[in-house]
């Protein structure tokens, strides 16, 4: 039997599709890239926002045609969406013939053969606890960098948000696990972990009464063959000095962190629940850049909120201005039901939502060219991602660039690489969001 799997959303949802991915491989199934000639689909499904959900319900419906013009023979949903909109689903697409939750992934078995058998399957459990991961992951992200999740849910509540909802409170894994996880990942190839949960930085809080992230780095730092270590989602207000310490101790954890802030304007901070403040973000911002002086910070920034007037739309515009984020995305708010900021008043119109975000851009576009030319001259380790067609030229990362977010270096030479393959780097010049180096 042949099953194809679709991993929509972000980076801890696919962590998800290659645990089963995993547990479908040590059931004996084969897996394909190849819709047509698929027995069984899995769509691990996102309904973050509006238009995730769109496709997310479009791909599902896309992929229950090939029960008409191919040879499927069961339809299965599972994620977010699946989480979120269960009834809903089995009601208005009756070509799924299994709802997965998000805390079900390790029932994805069942689910196929039961599927196999035309008998409708269902698995939503509590949000509690964590699903048994197998002991072997398949890896889709090339082979040589791969996700660590190191904790599901969340308990911060913002207002705008629907993640506590599909994925529940905070749930560390053991640190013990995810050590052998991260030793399983290297000996399989990986040179880079990235560490991803909805809030990393609250790692080990509900295990050990205390943030461990710094303990755990620590324990990851040690792993022979490991090369980076990247740390992403890290809320600004939980970003301590352990941690701090910790990144400037461990020569593998990469000086980059994903920080996002969502807004810098008190009363639009408060409105989004947030638990920290502009001042304190500015703090946190320069205390960082005192004591880790190369560090790469990127942020995320949400555009139109509920109540967000022109004004507090130029105030955020200083903000990027003044702070220099080396790395930024933003985003239209997003109105999502059963939320808080769903019923709030003063809503914004999608043109003014989009026009504000694309105002940000442009200016974080200023402030990324600058800070690319500024690095003209400078030596980097850097990560070979592959060649460019028909060029004597490789595309690669440095340290301050994560998977599929930020930017790329274009590096020249007539030299045989590989994917995965370390080299350094002079950079020589700069090209938009990327940089241009030659190899040494």
């Amino acid at each position: 039997m042949k099953i194809l799997f679709i991993s929509l959303g972000c980076d801890k949802n696919l962590v998800d599709s290659e645990n089963m991915l995993g547990l479908l491989s040590e059931a004996g199934y084969e897996i394909t890239d190849d819709e047509t000639t698929a027995d069984v689909i899995v769509v691990n499904s996102c309904c973050f926002i509006g238009d995730a959900k769109e496709e997310s319900i479009n791909t599902i419906i896309e992929m229950g045609q090939y029960k008409e013009k191919g040879s499927l023979k069961a339809l299965i949903v599972t994620g977010c969406l699946a989480q979120r909109y269960a009834k809903e689903i089995r009601e208005d697409l009756p070509e799924v013939d299994a709802v997965i939750g998000t805390n079900s992934y390790d029932d994805i078995v069942n689910a196929v053969e039961e599927a196999l058998k035309h008998n409708k399957f269902n698995s939503l459990k509590t949000l509690e606890g964590l699903p048994h991961d197998p002991q072997k992951r398949i890896v889709t992200t090339g082979g040589h960098f791969a996700y660590l999740k190191i904790a599901e849910g969340c308990n911060k509540n913002c207002t705008y948000c629907v993640i506590p909802s599909v994925r529940g409170r905070y749930r560390s894994k053991k640190l013990e696990d995810l050590v052998a996880e991260a030793n399983r990942l290297v000996d399989n190839g990986v040179k880079e972990l990235i560490l991803v949960a909805q809030e990393t930085t609250l790692y080990g809080i509900d295990l050990y009464g205390e943030k461990s992230l710094h303990k755990l780095l620590d324990a990851l730092n040690e792993i022979p063959g490991l090369f980076w270590i990247r740390i992403l989602y890290c809320y600004p207000e939980e970003i301590d000095q352990q941690l701090i310490d910790a990144i400037k101790r461990n020569k593998k954890v990469c000086h980059y962190l994903d920080m996002p802030i969502q807004h810098c304007n008190d009363e639009i901070l408060r409105a989004m629940n947030r638990k920290t403040n502009k001042a304190e973000l500015i703090e946190r911002i320069s205390h960082l850049r005192k004591e880790i002086p190369d560090i790469t910070l990127r942020t995320t920034l949400i555009t139109g909120f509920p109540g967000e007037t022109p004004e507090m739309h130029e105030e955020m515009m200083q903000f990027v201005n003044d702070m220099e984020f080396d790395r930024l995305g933003a985003f239209p708010y997003s109105p999502e039901e059963n939320t808080k900021a769903f019923d709030m008043p003063n809503q914004l119109d999608e043109d003014t939502k989009q026009l504000w975000k694309d105002e940000i851009m442009e200016l974080e576009q200023e402030v990324i060219f600058d800070k690319n030319e500024s690095l003209i001259g400078r030596v980097m380790d850097c990560f070979i991602e592959g060649k460019v067609a028909d060029e004597n030229a490789y595309v690669g990362r440095t340290y301050r660039d994560a998977p599929n977010v930020d930017g790329y270096i274009f590096i020249q030479t007539e030299d045989a690489l590989m994917t995965g393959d370390i080299v350094r780097a002079k950079i020589t010049g700069t090209y938009e969001y990327d940089l241009i180096g030659e190899l040494l």
